[in-house]
């Protein structure tokens, strides 16, 4: 099959005038949904060019296939972000604070959170990639009356969702290693390229979590090393390139897991205190802030001196820090709030998207998908009595709907 065509969902085998209706429809969705940041993607070719073989940590060489043209994120509809929240109700307003995982091997129920449901976000986990083949996402995306936002997980190494499609990707710490900025840089604007073809415009990477840990650790070789100044310089490279592929990079976990005292997947855990954290682990986001276009994943590590006992993610002192000391003004959202031990093993669901709403996140995610009808209902009322300011929801809608170009101003 053509490359071309693949990325577009379209067979050649098809006749030409379907080929043809099914070219310029898609282009019209494309275009009619305007989600994405407002740049242009590389010249065609350009990132053919500069790619280089990579060696993946299982040893295969690989290049990132990239496609050859990148449809252009469509600017904004022209409405004003008061306009496009006035036009929502209640409850369409928080679903667009939710970010949940789907199914990657069925189209239909991710149509009908888009759609009925008016979910902001969807999450495509696993190693299913159904969603990402033959346009389905599309569809999907063309379900939503406001801008959906579509992420992975995509950060290299063990943590990879299109290696299948697109080719393997090193770890982190394998980059820093073998790699100079320039060649990372390189790689993940043609990483983001690829994905952005395939309807994907969030990448939860990179990770700027600084350690010294084994490689097979949590952390370990997601990290790109024990220095601040590496990592600062190799995911802000990760970033950039991400972000001129035309996806959004997602820096995590703040305020910093590299130090912590296990695995937030299992367990509670605990970092050292925050005077610690800002010597070490919160360097490098001091530099990446403000820096590019990108968002922030809190996750769910108890800091002594900062989040009182609470995971990161549900204690407002956390987002004050980010707000406040770092002076980030772009969209938080909280690592997995259903499939982490460190909150699931405390909060229900309900609560703890709550929580975290209520304590300055902008999304909040959880990857399994489930409840979310339960979720809404939930949110619904701590609006209507005001356990959820009706000024943290605007707030938040805003960051988000200018993150996904649903408005302007």
């Amino acid at each position: 099959m053509n490359r071309i065509a693949d990325r577009l969902g379209l067979r050649v085998r098809r006749p030409r005038m379907a080929a043809f209706l099914a070219a310029v429809l898609l282009g019209a969705v494309l275009a009619s949904l305007g989600l994405g940041w407002q740049q242009d993607p590389p010249p065609e070719g350009r990132a053919a060019d500069r790619r280089s073989p990579i060696v993946s940590s299982g040893g295969v060489t690989a290049r990132p296939t990239t496609p050859t043209t990148v449809a252009k994120p469509a600017g904004p509809p022209g409405r004003s972000c008061a306009e496009v929240a006035a036009g929502l109700t209640p409850r369409q307003r928080l679903a667009q604070l939710l970010m949940v995982g789907v199914d990657p091997s069925r189209v239909e129920p991710a149509i009908e959170l888009a759609g009925s449901v008016g979910i902001g976000g969807i999450f495509l986990g696993g190693n299913d990639t159904a969603l990402l083949v033959d346009n389905r996402l599309a569809a999907v995306r063309a379900a939503a009356a406001v801008p959906l936002a579509v992420s992975v997980d995509d950060e290299g190494g063990r943590v990879q969702r299109v290696d299948r499609l697109d080719g393997s990707v090193p770890s982190a710490r394998m980059m820093a290693a073998s790699m100079t900025v320039e060649d990372v840089h390189a790689l993940a604007r043609d990483r983001g390229a690829a994905l952005r073809a395939r309807g994907v415009t969030i990448d939860f990477a990179p990770v700027v979590d600084v350690t010294e840990q084994p490689d097979d650790d949590v952390i370990g070789d997601r990290s790109f090393g024990s220095d601040p100044a590496v990592v600062t310089r190799y995911a802000g490279a990760f970033a950039q390139g991400l972000s001129e592929g035309g996806v959004l990079p997602v820096v995590k976990h703040f305020p910093g897991h590299g130090h912590a005292s296990g695995d937030s997947h299992v367990s509670a855990v605990t970092t050292p205190g925050l005077a610690d954290l800002r010597k070490v682990d919160l360097v490098p986001y001091r530099q990446l802030l403000g820096a590019r276009p990108t968002a922030v994943m809190v996750g769910h590590m108890d800091v002594p001196g900062l989040t009182g006992g609470r995971p990161a993610s549900l204690s407002p002192a956390t987002y004050q820090l980010l707000r406040g000391e770092f002076s980030f003004n772009g969209v938080v959202l909280t690592d997995d709030l259903g499939g982490m031990q460190a909150v699931s093993g405390r909060y229900p669901l309900p609560q703890a998207v709550l929580t975290a709403l209520t304590s300055g996140a902008d999304i909040a995610f959880w990857s399994s998908g489930e409840r979310v009808e339960e979720v809404l209902g939930v949110l619904e009322r701590a609006l209507a009595d005001h356990r959820l300011p009706a000024e943290r929801v605007n707030v938040a809608l805003g960051r988000v709907l200018r993150a996904k170009a649903a408005c302007t101003g």
